[in-house]
């Protein structure tokens, strides 16, 4: 009797374990829905895209990509922070909605921290300044003696309030004393296409979102916003070299779950991740963009979005930055 009925118990936890090992395997049996915070073209399609792209490939299953612009972000984080914590509906974080607007807006729907679960940081990537090509300057002096020489003319395009974009002109006009004109869009491609237009003078931007009009010839690159130049790019200055040591900025871009999504899930999806930010396309296309691949851990990438938050709440203070 005894051998039976532990015969019995050791064939109930089998199938116990089974059915666990079943459910896990089974994710993700259906499309997984990634949302963006910012309209299509700009800097975090540039990274996102190529990563979703693989990733599709490597799960068997479609990534449904859908741009939510507007509210710094703000739509697309309560979007996911009410959805269901299965997996299925996911953040591409990105600077502003992860760590800026809480300190921008009195009343957020919803806690970068406290509502999401981070899974991995893809890259990061440093800022550029690029102009209209029919601007009459062609550095960074150029911008601050125009600026200065013809009062409220200078038109700063600006991807967002809260974006990385938008912190590195206020960084710089708090560096210079210019006065600008700013004029806000829902994302980096709808500011690139207000330069390429004639609508705006100035952007800060990924470098990814600049390259097809530098190379030909519509857009002007001005200065990078890193303490190095980048590779892409050798020939333009860098802040730090034209008289503003120590100037840096730029964005990153990630992926987060809804708070309460199961651990197996975002260790699953951070592992499969990882493995696509380490192929060489995604690498080549990161090397063309100029970003610099991370593919940190759910609790790295948690530490990060906290030190961030403090960093920049101090800077939205000294700027008295407003919604």
């Amino acid at each position: 009797m005894m051998w039976r009925w532990l015969t019995m118990a050791a064939l109930l936890a089998l199938t116990g374990i089974s059915q666990v090992l079943a459910q896990a395997g089974a994710y993700p049996n259906k499309p997984i829905r990634w949302v963006v915070p910012f309209a299509p073209g700009g800097g975090t399609d540039v990274i996102a895209r190529p990563v979703a792209q693989k990733l599709s490939e490597r799960l068997g299953q479609s990534i449904l990509y859908e741009n939510r612009g507007g509210g710094g972000g703000v739509i697309a984080g309560e979007i996911v922070a009410r959805a269901n914590p299965d997996g299925y509906t996911l953040l591409v974080a990105a600077v502003a909605v992860m760590t800026v607007n809480v300190s921008l807006m009195p009343k957020m729907p919803f806690d970068p921290v406290k509502d999401f679960a981070p899974i991995t940081k893809f890259a990061t990537v440093p800022n550029m300044l690029a102009a209209r090509s029919a601007f009459p300057v062609r550095t960074v002096q150029d911008v601050v003696e125009y600026a200065k020489a013809n009062p409220g003319k200078l038109t700063w395009a600006v991807s967002g309030i809260g974006s990385a974009g938008h912190l590195a002109m206020e960084l710089f006009r708090l560096n210079t004393g210019i006065k600008a004109v700013q004029v806000t869009y829902k994302g980096a491609g709808p500011a690139t296409v207000a330069l390429l237009s004639n609508e705006a003078d100035l952007l800060f931007a990924n470098p990814g979102v600049f390259m097809p009009h530098i190379k030909s010839g519509r857009l002007r690159a001005i200065a990078v916003a890193s303490l190095k130049r980048i590779s892409i790019l050798p020939d333009v200055a860098t802040l730090n070299e034209s008289g503003f040591p120590g100037f840096e900025n730029g964005s990153w871009y990630g992926l987060a779950a809804p708070a309460g999504t199961p651990r197996s899930i975002i260790e699953f999806v951070h592992a499969e991740t990882v493995k696509v930010l380490n192929h060489p396309d995604i690498l080549s296309q990161f090397a063309l963009d100029g970003a610099q691949p991370v593919g940190n851990t759910p609790q790295a990438f948690a530490r990060d979005i906290r030190d961030d938050i403090a960093k920049w709440a101090k800077v939205i203070k000294d700027a008295n930055i407003k919604m």
